[in-house]
């Protein structure tokens, strides 16, 4: 088990350790996913720094007690980033790391999409595009209701963005002022069949979410201190929150860094070892 305190949110922050915890994630996700040889690396990659910032600094949760009635909630909707979220579980302390070599194999807990009824730590399955924001405004609302302060985080792609259940969502949120819920968008600019930009063009992204009176806050998905300046922020707002993170898909990797042929591609031995290599700390 981790010697950190997870359900402490107050405690000093310091971004090196946050670096090394980014670099130490993106090894973990390449060797599970080597292991496995099945499973999706870019979108893993590209949403690093944000579960970072919401595991090791803003969330209160704890891995002893799962069910903690007042844990912050996280929410996967981009189900095929489940090897990012399993290695941010397992480093939390969830469950054991050996088990990540069981990823996607046959009896394994660690499924393709995430299964709450399988692994501790899990809120959703995720899998359909579009109903990771739905489902979070349920829980925002349910915590209302029973006077509770827990925060509701969700993770979409960019892609995502083309589902209508996600605009239905949005007014929903808007309507009941539900500033307990934090959306978070992985914006790396490509989608399994090519880029978003050639799919739906997301450009006006921001605009469209400040047109449904959601209070809208763009960074770098991959600096540390601006992503946490947003989640800060997040929290003072009283209509519901959205942060649109740009990030490079395949993060860390040159060869699959804004390629879309790793979506859900695995590279092979050798190709896998230089790409162990490059995402390994190398100091500030």
């Amino acid at each position: 088990m981790p010697e950190t305190d997870f359900t402490i949110r107050d405690r000093q922050l310091d971004i090196r350790q946050l670096s090394v915890i980014t670099a130490d994630l993106r090894k973990d996700i390449l060797e599970t996913l080597g292991k496995s040889n099945s499973g999706h690396p870019g979108g893993s990659l590209s949403a690093v720094e944000i579960l970072t910032s919401l595991y090791f600094y803003k969330m209160r949760h704890d891995p002893k007690n799962p069910k903690w009635e007042d844990r912050d909630r996280f929410l996967l909707s981009k189900g095929h980033a489940a090897p990012l979220l399993y290695c941010v579980l397992a480093k939390c302390g969830y469950f054991p790391k050996e088990e990540l070599s069981t990823l996607r194999k046959l009896n394994s807990r660690l499924q393709g999409h995430p299964d709450p009824n399988k692994l501790p730590g899990v809120e959703i399955p995720g899998g359909p595009e579009g109903i990771g924001l739905s489902e979070g405004i349920g829980m925002a609302l349910a915590a209302r209701l029973d006077n509770r302060k827990h925060m509701i985080y969700v993770l979409m792609g960019d892609g995502e963005q083309d589902e209508g259940e996600v605009w239905e969502a949005a007014m929903s949120a808007a309507k009941f002022k539900l500033n307990n819920l934090v959306a978070i968008i992985d914006k790396n600019g490509l989608q399994q069949e090519g880029t978003t930009s050639e799919i739906m063009p997301s450009d006006s992204l921001a605009e469209k979410w400040k047109a449904f009176n959601w209070n809208v806050i763009e960074v770098d998905g991959h600096d540390l201190k601006q992503l946490i300046s947003a989640l800060d922020r997040a929290n003072t707002e009283k209509f519901p929150t959205v942060i649109i993170a740009k990030t490079v898909k395949g993060k860390g990797v040159d060869f699959m860094e804004g390629n879309k042929e790793y979506h859900g591609k695995v590279p092979n031995k050798e190709m896998l070892e230089k790409a162990i290599k490059q995402v390994e700390y190398k100091g500030d």
